[in-house]
């Protein structure tokens, strides 16, 4: 799609989108909309009330050409997720039919103060609504083919805000692409996804945008002492990668912020293996992983101000003679032993060696981990929010209020030392799984926490049930992108701070 900016309506392209929120204005909105389409404003009262996603064609005539204005539901109070999501729907279900001359209407009295965040979710919005999760499809449907080059959008916004809607503009396109390779990521099956796909993304990625990517292979890895990691690899054919990135702004850094992303990209449950049912959602196992992918490229993309050291280990748990058994004893990197009582409690085990690997080499200012860790979360939040834990209430409050902003919402859960217990070991120093259905995200929060060297700033975020979700745009759980613009958000945050 190409973009074009315009603050004066004396002219519209073929179809005009007016979104449009459940607010005291709407009447004022809607009257500018009826007299253009010379709608009765009492009729367009009656049948539109700006629910989310809510889609009501009009049509109007200029020049003696007959165009089309779609007034565009947003909901009441939306976030920017919710505008994203309206765009994006209306995009998927028109894709086929679509006017290849659009225009995106913000003088209609129906912008916020700043439609900078409004401006760059439609433009996310707008593209996403072209993602095609048939990677693998032979027999594509004609509509299938949706050519975005053919497609102009003209967005219009009042004179003073087209230096930040410009900038919104770029910033949409640019989270649209970095979401398609994130999307791509979590969808892809395990034998298109293995560990060395995922290292292979990062140094693409870093070629590309500008940033530091290290590969440990299976060699180093055990050179290094990450034998947590190693043990999970141990029941797959296919080698474990330690994935460390580094991005460095060209001035001063603001903060210097930790990321370690859990990159299991199949999850059997090895020994302790999984019920059938489902297994298949596991290729998303590595949407931790994907979310550090994407806020690190988003980062080197918008070149914030901001030092990030990241790390992703990466691995399938797979099942095999050389499975790492239930009651096995292994190693970390941080030193402390630990007594595996349950080998489908991986992820934490590969966690606990990259945050203490970041915290020992790199000394961050804040560390986060995100990782779809526990169903323990799922059963507590539903698919509405991630679970966050963490040590510092400051940074607690930084990333809610980042994630009310986008819609990526965290729920805070305790880190009370009352839970160290379930942890207790006879035989090594702590044990990965208390053996017991209660608790269950908790407890892995406080394994975590057994690995992060006493960091003041730790936040853990549980997003197993947001990495993946139902959705009218595929028949089945697909990739949300979850956390990468959570990350984005919280680190404008500190550059406002500052």
């Amino acid at each position: 799609m190409q973009f074009k900016l315009r603050h004066t309506a004396t002219s519209f392209p073929d179809a005009l989108i007016v979104p449009v929120a459940q607010q005291t204005g709407l009447e004022a909105v809607l009257s500018l909309v009826a007299d253009l389409t010379d709608t009765p404003i009492e009729l367009l009262k009656s049948d539109f009330k700006a629910g989310a996603r809510e889609l009501q064609t009009l049509y109007f005539t200029e020049e003696n050409k007959r165009k089309r204005l779609y007034l565009l539901g947003l909901g009441e109070s939306p976030r920017t997720n919710d505008v994203l999501n309206a765009f994006r729907s209306l995009v998927f279900k028109r894709k086929a039919n679509l006017p290849t001359k659009l225009g995106l209407s913000f003088l209609h009295k129906n912008a916020p103060e700043n439609p900078a965040p409004w401006v760059e979710a439609a433009i996310n919005g707008l593209l996403l609504g072209r993602y095609d999760i048939g990677l693998y499809k032979t027999d594509k449907k004609p509509e299938d083919g949706f050519d975005p080059d053919k497609f102009h959008v003209e967005v219009l916004v009042d004179a003073p805000h087209l230096e930040v809607a410009t900038v919104a503009v770029q910033r949409g396109q640019a989270f649209a692409q970095t979401h398609f390779e994130v999307f791509d990521l979590v969808n892809a099956p395990a034998n298109k996804k293995t560990p060395q796909v995922l290292a292979d993304w990062a140094v693409a990625s870093g070629k590309q945008h500008g940033y530091a990517v290290e590969v440990f292979d299976e060699e180093k890895i055990v050179k290094t002492g990450l034998h947590a990691l190693h043990s999970v690899s141990k029941g797959s054919e296919h080698p474990p990668t330690f994935i460390v990135m580094e991005y460095k702004p060209k001035g001063e850094a603001l903060r210097k912020i930790g990321l370690v992303g859990k990159g299991v990209t199949f999850d059997t449950g090895g020994l302790s293996i999984k019920p059938s049912t489902n297994m298949h959602y596991m290729k998303s196992d590595m949407g931790g992983a994907a979310a550090v992918l994407g806020a690190i490229e988003m980062a080197a993309k918008l070149q914030l101000p901001i030092h990030i050291v990241a790390a992703i280990p990466s691995t399938e748990n797979s099942v095999d003679s050389l499975s790492t058994k239930p009651g096995d004893v292994i190693g970390s990197y941080q030193g402390k032993t630990i007594e595996v009582i349950d080998t489908d409690a991986e992820g934490r085990l590969i966690l606990a060696d990259g945050l203490t690997y970041i915290v020992r080499n790199f000394a961050p200012d804040v560390l986060i981990d995100l990782a779809t860790l526990t169903g323990s979360t799922i059963r507590t939040l539903g698919t509405y929010a991630g679970g966050l834990f963490s040590n510092n209430d400051d940074l607690v409050a930084q990333l809610n209020q980042a994630g009310e902003r986008t819609g990526e919402r965290l729920w805070r859960l305790p880190l009370w030392d009352d839970y160290n217990k379930e942890l207790k070991s006879d035989v090594a120093d702590l044990k990965n799984f208390s053996g017991s259905p209660a608790a269950g995200a908790i407890t892995a929060a406080k394994f975590l926490e057994a690995f992060i060297e006493k960091h003041p700033a730790w936040a853990h975020l549980d997003i197993a049930g947001m990495a993946v979700a139902d959705s009218e745009f595929a028949s089945q759980k697909s990739a949300t992108g979850f956390g990468v613009r959570l990350l984005i958000d919280y680190m404008h945050s500190l550059m406002e701070e500052a």
